[in-house]
Protein backbone atom coordinates (compact mmCIF):
# COMPACT_ATOMS: atom_id res chain seq x y z
CA UNK A 1 0.00 0.00 0.00
CA UNK A 2 1.11 3.11 -1.07
CA UNK A 3 1.73 6.39 1.09
CA UNK A 4 0.67 9.57 0.21
CA UNK A 5 3.71 12.24 0.60
CA UNK A 6 2.90 15.88 0.57
CA UNK A 7 6.53 18.09 -0.14
CA UNK A 8 7.00 21.80 -0.37
CA UNK A 9 9.49 24.69 -0.04
CA UNK A 10 7.86 26.95 2.81
CA UNK A 11 9.38 30.33 4.38
CA UNK A 12 10.01 30.94 8.00
CA UNK A 13 6.96 32.55 7.92
CA UNK A 14 4.57 29.97 6.21
CA UNK A 15 4.53 30.92 2.42
CA UNK A 16 5.12 28.76 -0.22
CA UNK A 17 5.24 31.42 -2.85
CA UNK A 18 5.42 34.80 -3.06
CA UNK A 19 3.02 37.67 -3.41
CA UNK A 20 1.99 36.52 -7.18
CA UNK A 21 1.05 33.22 -8.25
CA UNK A 22 4.52 31.13 -9.02
CA UNK A 23 6.76 33.70 -7.73
CA UNK A 24 8.85 31.21 -6.14
CA UNK A 25 12.17 32.95 -6.18
CA UNK A 26 12.68 32.13 -2.62
CA UNK A 27 13.79 28.19 -3.91
CA UNK A 28 16.66 29.87 -5.67
CA UNK A 29 17.86 30.62 -1.85
CA UNK A 30 17.81 27.04 -1.01
CA UNK A 31 18.39 24.93 -3.82
CA UNK A 32 21.64 22.94 -3.38
CA UNK A 33 23.39 19.34 -3.97
CA UNK A 34 21.22 18.09 -1.37
CA UNK A 35 18.14 19.21 -2.70
CA UNK A 36 18.84 18.14 -5.76
CA UNK A 37 19.80 14.58 -4.58
CA UNK A 38 16.66 14.34 -2.36
CA UNK A 39 14.67 15.11 -5.53
CA UNK A 40 16.67 12.21 -7.70
CA UNK A 41 15.55 10.16 -4.56
CA UNK A 42 11.67 11.15 -5.25
CA UNK A 43 11.85 9.97 -9.11
CA UNK A 44 13.27 6.56 -7.60
CA UNK A 45 10.46 6.04 -4.39
CA UNK A 46 7.47 7.44 -6.62
CA UNK A 47 4.74 6.02 -7.87
CA UNK A 48 2.92 8.79 -8.85
CA UNK A 49 2.81 12.31 -9.07
CA UNK A 50 0.03 14.29 -8.13
CA UNK A 51 -0.83 18.12 -8.61
CA UNK A 52 -3.24 21.10 -7.86
CA UNK A 53 -4.34 22.46 -11.13
CA UNK A 54 -2.59 25.51 -10.52
CA UNK A 55 0.45 23.59 -9.90
CA UNK A 56 -0.20 21.54 -12.83
CA UNK A 57 0.09 24.44 -15.14
CA UNK A 58 3.23 25.34 -13.75
CA UNK A 59 4.85 22.15 -13.90
CA UNK A 60 4.23 20.86 -17.18
CA UNK A 61 5.57 24.45 -18.70
CA UNK A 62 8.38 24.33 -16.92
CA UNK A 63 9.90 20.29 -16.84
CA UNK A 64 9.02 20.47 -20.49
CA UNK A 65 11.04 22.81 -21.15
CA UNK A 66 13.79 22.37 -18.36
CA UNK A 67 17.46 23.15 -19.12
CA UNK A 68 19.35 19.67 -19.55
CA UNK A 69 21.88 20.46 -16.32
CA UNK A 70 18.85 18.58 -14.17
CA UNK A 71 18.39 16.26 -17.07
CA UNK A 72 17.77 13.16 -13.94
CA UNK A 73 14.81 15.00 -12.37
CA UNK A 74 13.23 16.20 -15.76
CA UNK A 75 13.13 12.46 -17.07
CA UNK A 76 11.16 11.46 -13.88
CA UNK A 77 9.04 14.44 -13.69
CA UNK A 78 8.36 13.97 -17.56
CA UNK A 79 7.90 10.31 -17.04
CA UNK A 80 5.90 9.25 -14.11
CA UNK A 81 2.52 8.76 -13.90
CA UNK A 82 1.04 12.13 -13.11
CA UNK A 83 -2.51 12.80 -11.80
CA UNK A 84 -4.02 16.31 -11.67
CA UNK A 85 -6.94 17.31 -9.52
CA UNK A 86 -9.02 19.64 -11.53
CA UNK A 87 -13.29 20.54 -11.93
CA UNK A 88 -12.53 22.75 -15.17
CA UNK A 89 -9.74 20.53 -16.86
CA UNK A 90 -10.60 16.92 -18.37
CA UNK A 91 -7.56 16.36 -20.41
CA UNK A 92 -3.68 17.00 -20.31
CA UNK A 93 -1.63 16.24 -23.12
CA UNK A 94 1.59 16.27 -20.68
CA UNK A 95 3.30 12.42 -20.58
CA UNK A 96 1.64 10.03 -18.95
CA UNK A 97 -1.14 12.84 -17.11
CA UNK A 98 -4.64 11.79 -15.80
CA UNK A 99 -6.94 14.19 -14.80
CA UNK A 100 -9.72 13.77 -12.27
CA UNK A 101 -12.55 15.77 -10.49
CA UNK A 102 -12.21 13.19 -7.75
CA UNK A 103 -9.36 13.05 -6.28
CA UNK A 104 -10.03 11.74 -3.01
CA UNK A 105 -12.22 8.76 -4.72
CA UNK A 106 -8.96 8.34 -6.73
CA UNK A 107 -6.39 8.95 -4.37
CA UNK A 108 -8.23 5.68 -2.51
CA UNK A 109 -8.18 3.76 -4.90
CA UNK A 110 -4.23 4.46 -5.63
CA UNK A 111 -3.10 3.91 -2.05
CA UNK A 112 -4.54 0.67 -2.16
CA UNK A 113 -3.11 -0.36 -5.63
CA UNK A 114 0.44 0.86 -6.02
CA UNK A 115 3.09 -0.37 -4.07
CA UNK A 116 5.87 3.07 -4.46
CA UNK A 117 4.29 6.46 -2.76
CA UNK A 118 2.44 8.68 -4.07
CA UNK A 119 4.06 12.71 -4.10
CA UNK A 120 1.92 15.55 -3.73
CA UNK A 121 4.16 18.51 -4.73
CA UNK A 122 3.20 21.80 -4.09
CA UNK A 123 -0.58 22.34 -4.15
CA UNK A 124 -1.59 23.99 -1.26
CA UNK A 125 -5.53 23.89 -1.81
CA UNK A 126 -5.05 20.06 -2.70
CA UNK A 127 -2.75 19.92 0.31
CA UNK A 128 -6.00 21.15 2.40
CA UNK A 129 -8.60 19.08 0.74
CA UNK A 130 -6.61 15.82 1.08
CA UNK A 131 -5.83 16.49 4.60
CA UNK A 132 -9.48 17.32 5.24
CA UNK A 133 -10.32 13.58 3.73
CA UNK A 134 -7.76 12.00 6.08
CA UNK A 135 -5.57 10.53 2.98
CA UNK A 136 -2.37 12.56 3.58
CA UNK A 137 0.08 9.89 5.38
CA UNK A 138 3.16 12.48 5.66
CA UNK A 139 4.41 16.22 5.17
CA UNK A 140 7.82 16.94 3.92
CA UNK A 141 8.73 20.26 4.43
CA UNK A 142 12.10 22.16 2.98
CA UNK A 143 11.99 24.78 5.75
CA UNK A 144 13.55 28.07 4.32
CA UNK A 145 15.86 30.26 6.41
CA UNK A 146 14.14 33.52 5.37
CA UNK A 147 10.56 35.79 5.45
CA UNK A 148 9.10 36.89 2.53
CA UNK A 149 6.55 39.26 4.59
CA UNK A 150 3.66 38.34 2.20
CA UNK A 151 2.49 35.43 -0.13
CA UNK A 152 0.51 32.48 -0.25
CA UNK A 153 0.53 30.25 3.24
CA UNK A 154 0.86 26.27 2.86
CA UNK A 155 -1.44 25.75 5.38
CA UNK A 156 -4.68 27.57 4.90
CA UNK A 157 -6.30 29.69 7.36
CA UNK A 158 -9.49 28.11 8.94
CA UNK A 159 -8.70 25.02 8.12
CA UNK A 160 -9.35 22.64 11.36
CA UNK A 161 -6.08 22.53 13.80
CA UNK A 162 -3.74 19.49 13.70
CA UNK A 163 -0.98 18.03 15.32
CA UNK A 164 1.81 16.38 13.51
CA UNK A 165 4.23 14.12 14.84
CA UNK A 166 8.30 14.69 14.00
CA UNK A 167 9.35 11.91 12.17
CA UNK A 168 13.02 13.66 10.99
CA UNK A 169 14.63 16.62 10.70
CA UNK A 170 17.42 16.94 8.92
CA UNK A 171 19.93 20.41 8.30
CA UNK A 172 21.08 21.26 5.57
CA UNK A 173 24.22 23.26 5.20
CA UNK A 174 22.93 26.46 3.69
CA UNK A 175 20.69 26.79 6.68
CA UNK A 176 17.73 24.97 5.16
CA UNK A 177 15.55 22.04 7.21
CA UNK A 178 14.14 19.43 6.14
CA UNK A 179 11.34 18.35 8.39
CA UNK A 180 9.02 14.99 8.13
CA UNK A 181 5.98 15.08 9.94
CA UNK A 182 3.87 11.85 10.24
CA UNK A 183 0.06 12.64 9.62
CA UNK A 184 -2.30 11.33 12.42
CA UNK A 185 -4.76 9.27 11.32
Amino acid sequence: MAKVIVWNLVTLDGFFEGPTKWDLAFHNEVWCDELADLSKDFGDKAGLLVFGRITYEGMKAYWTTAADEQDEIKAFMNGLPKLVASRSLTTSDWNNTEVTADIAGEITRRKAALAKDIYVFGSAELTDSLLQAGLVDEIRLCLAPLTLGAGTPFFKPGSPARKFALMQSRPLRNGAVILSYAVPA
